[in-house]
């Protein structure tokens, strides 16, 4: 601890109340202590320690105002400062009736001259809260940095498993300079050892007339970030394959993923001419015909379907919901899912299905849920009958005559138009029975039913039955 050089010049006049004052400004907390540590007077630098209540301490020995890990540093500083020796500044807790400690550093100084003995001590505290909070903010973040790191770590392992045992060829490639990052082993395998070459291009590997459609499916995923296919044949054995490239951003910069592979060789004489047949026969239905993941994820669509929803490609479709296009958004999709994780299969279940360009189509969807083999999946036939109720009564302006008539307008038509309709359908009935009782007899019919003649001409103009501004009566 220094020294002033000459305190004698400058303290020596000092009166009691200018040193209590120097006192109390030159820490948080002052303690003035006799010689067994029992605290005789205290002032406060601080106005908030002074507003928590902390005046309870006079009277009681400073050790039993601190935590209990704290009373042996308590007593080594009255120690030192009963010695005459010089104290170190020391972190003592006090415990708080909020549970959480105050922590305070404390220094302590006798308060006589050299040479004398007994007498009181002073005990500065600086106030470390704000120091702890900091501290205790500094390792929740080094906590939370450790545990991000390790998830992370284990994230990175698992993707470096998958891409060393995957049976597709990855590719990992720098987007703007088109350099090779990463090839997993099944890549080696597929396209050969001049993966590490300088100069490396993936357009090598491919017969040279597929150069060209590679740079413009790169370019399209680069413009539009979607996932994009080709069918090439590798350059070295004229093997056909499917080149998978898609977007990502890592650090700043973006990198194409690109998945390679081969179709296995078999596969397509492992299909009978049957099976063969009835894929053909889908394809080229003139009902639309999607296959999904169990989400509703489209992996493959017809032609018809394409043409339902305004789209050239199939490629276009993949990996979309089905969604996307169909009915209410949220509703419908979620409905069909529902129904065929519970019976398995659904019919003739009436939408709507909405265009890329604006048009929708009245269909009528039979889906069925396939869980056997290696990819769960979801079938769906949709059926465009549009045209049927165009030339069904019930969707033109005659009104559905029967309950189960009303029932089938569900999911065509919403609930309060078909409220509405059927509540005209049912004044329009009404008026009709009370003219066929009363003999077309207008006066006698509104009587009937409750109504005024004025209200009933309007009813019959807008029904448009009879001759509703004829007001004779027969």
């Amino acid at each position: 601890m220094g020294r002033f050089e000459s305190p004698e010049r400058f303290f020596q006049h000092l009166n009691a109340d200018v040193a209590a004052n120097l006192i109390a400004a030159s820490a948080d907390v002052a303690l003035v202590m006799d010689e067994a540590g029992v605290i005789q007077d205290m002032a406060f630098g601080s106005e908030d320690l002074f507003g928590h209540g902390y005046q309870q301490w006079l009277g009681k020995p400073w050790s039993a105002t601190v935590t209990v890990e704290s009373r042996p540093k308590v007593e080594d500083l009255l120690r030192e400062a009963g010695n005459g020796q010089k104290t170190r500044w020391r972190h003592i807790n006090h415990p708080s009736a909020d549970g959480a400690d105050l922590p305070l550093s404390y220094a302590v100084i006798p308060m006589r001259s050299d040479g004398q003995s007994g007498g009181h001590t002073v005990a500065f505290g600086r106030d470390l809260r704000a120091n702890v909070s900091l501290q205790q903010r500094l390792v929740s973040a080094q906590l939370s940095m450790e545990r991000d790191y390790w998830r992370l770590r284990h994230v990175e392992t698992r993707y470096r498993l998958l891409f060393q045992l995957a049976s597709e060829a990855v590719l990992i490639i720098e987007a703007a300079s088109g350099k090779l990052e990463e090839a997993n082993p099944a890549a080696h395998a597929l396209l050969g050892d001049g993966l590490a070459r300088t100069g490396w291009a993936l357009a090598d590997h491919l017969e040279p007339r597929f150069a060209e459609p590679l740079t413009s499916l790169t370019e399209q995923v680069r413009s539009s970030g979607r996932v994009e296919t080709l069918r090439a044949r590798l350059a070295n054995s004229g093997t056909e394959v499917t080149v998978s490239v898609s977007l990502f951003r890592q650090e700043g910069s973006t990198h194409f993923m690109v998945r390679i592979w081969t179709q296995t060789p078999g596969t397509q004489e492992a299909l009978s001419s049957g099976k063969q047949m009835l894929l053909r026969v889908m394809e080229s239905a003139p009902d639309a015909f999607v296959v999904t993941d169990p989400t509703g994820r489209i992996l493959s669509a017809n032609h018809a379907f394409l043409d339902l929803v305004q789209l050239p490609s199939e490629e276009m479709v993949r990996n979309e919901s089905l969604e996307k296009w169909l009915g209410r958004t949220g509703v419908d999709m979620n409905v069909l899912i529902s129904n065929l994780r519970q019976s398995g299969a659904v019919r003739l279940f009436a939408t709507t299905l909405r265009g890329e360009h604006g048009s929708t189509a009245q269909v009528e969807i039979s889906a069925v849920s396939v869980t056997g083999g290696e990819l769960p999946c979801l079938g769906f036939t949709i059926r465009d009958v549009g045209r049927r109720l165009g030339n069904d009564p019930r969707a033109s302006r005659d009104l559905p005559r029967s309950p189960g008539q009303i029932t089938e307008l569900v999911g065509r038509v919403p609930l309060r138009d078909i409220v509405r309709e059927t509540t005209d359908l049912i004044e329009q009935l009404c008026i009709e029975a009370a003219l066929g009782l009363t003999h077309d007899n207008r006066a006698s019919a509104a009587e009937m039913l409750g109504l005024s003649r004025q209200s009933l001409y309007v009813k019959l103009r807008r029904f448009g039955i009879g001759d509703a501004l004829a007001e004779g009566e027969h």
